[in-house]
């Protein structure tokens, strides 16, 4: 995949997976993902991908502080429910990081990994996002806002083009350009600005 040379500047999130360890998928058990690979599952770059991203880092940071987050040892709770909306997109990418699923899981190895009913749809949450260790009960909670990051006025009649079919190849490629702009901003100019990403640790 030929990427926007930003994407190599997004910091990696980095978990320990003993699954992965225990059966030589990893050495160590250490898995790094990065914005590339959500970006391949998902199929698209995009503020909702983004926003993902930057939730799950920012709520893994804060449980573990200075410990390696350990996949498949997190329940994820997600507002919304499947299906509606980017909910499915949201789950999607929480899911590849953490591990956490529904029943579509792994099953387990003799009693442990296993890594369904660690997923939930939560229709009336207040936030957007819950993340909590399995082994201390520690959670965060995240909301993502990136309405502030403004969007180039170019956008909205590009579209227009584009979905109506006249749009031509410069326009397209414009598009996307200024696409992109926006995501990035999102997730290295803005990243640690406290109104994209608010969270709040509860023990």
């Amino acid at each position: 995949m030929i990427a926007p040379d930003f994407f190599n500047d997004i910091t990696p999130i980095t978990m320990h997976d003993p699954l992965a360890q225990v059966l030589g998928a990893a050495r160590g058990g250490m898995i790094e993902y990065t914005y590339s690979d959500v970006v391949k599952l998902a199929g698209h770059a995009c503020p909702t991908v983004a926003g993902t991203y930057l939730m799950v880092e920012k709520g893994l940071s804060a449980l573990y502080t200075q410990e390696t987050p350990v996949r498949g040892a997190i329940k994820v709770f997600i507002k919304g429910k499947l299906g509606e909306g980017v909910v499915g997109v949201i789950s999607n990418v929480a899911s590849m990081i953490t591990g956490a699923t529904t029943i579509s899981g792994f099953h387990g190895l003799a009693g442990h990994f296993d890594r369904r009913d660690l997923l939930f749809y939560v229709p009336n949450m207040d936030v957007d996002m819950i993340l909590e260790r399995i082994d201390t009960g520690g959670r965060v909670e995240l909301s993502y806002d990136p309405s502030f990051v403004t969007t180039d006025e170019r956008m909205g009649e590009l579209l227009v083009r584009i979905a109506s079919g006249s749009a031509d190849a410069e326009d397209r490629e414009l598009f996307g350009s200024l696409w992109q702009d926006r995501v990035k901003r999102i997730l290295i100019e803005y990243k640690n600005d406290p109104r994209l990403v608010k969270y709040e640790v509860i023990q």
